[in-house]
């Protein structure tokens, strides 16, 4: 059980986080979801979610969604690697089960894998990134 935790470790707390993913990431999209990532800057996955209330009205439906989000993803995270991933919702998602929402993200993730959280083949954000 410890080993599929979802510790304060394993998100995405701060603004900057959120950007750098935003501003280095790929991006992956299904029908529920637009998921982007970027190399990671802690030693494990770390997942941030951002469900917007003009994408999923009702907070009830926001909620379940990120039960659901932050289960997938626990569940998968060892397998992750070395990535920060942003999961951004689409407006269909409220209508969907929580088991197509699982199949959605259990198709999602061995693809983040397989790419290892890179960018265009980068292993880290290109030089000078971030800084001005």
């Amino acid at each position: 059980m410890t080993q599929a935790a979802f510790p304060k470790t394993a998100r995405l707390r701060n603004a900057g986080d959120f950007r750098a993913v935003f501003k280095h990431g790929s991006k992956k999209v299904s029908a529920g979801f637009v998921v982007i990532f970027a190399p990671g800057s802690a030693m494990r996955a770390r997942l941030g979610l951002a469900l917007a209330k003009r994408r999923i009205a009702r907070s009830v439906d926001r909620n379940r969604v990120k039960r659901v989000l932050r289960e997938s993803f626990r569940c998968h995270q060892q397998g992750l690697g070395n990535v920060d991933i942003v999961v951004l919702a689409r407006s269909r998602t409220a209508s969907m089960s929580n088991a197509e929402l699982f199949a959605q993200l259990a198709t999602i993730w061995p693809s983040i894998a397989r790419s290892g959280g890179l960018s265009h083949g980068d292993r880290s954000p290109p030089a000078g990134a971030g800084q001005r």
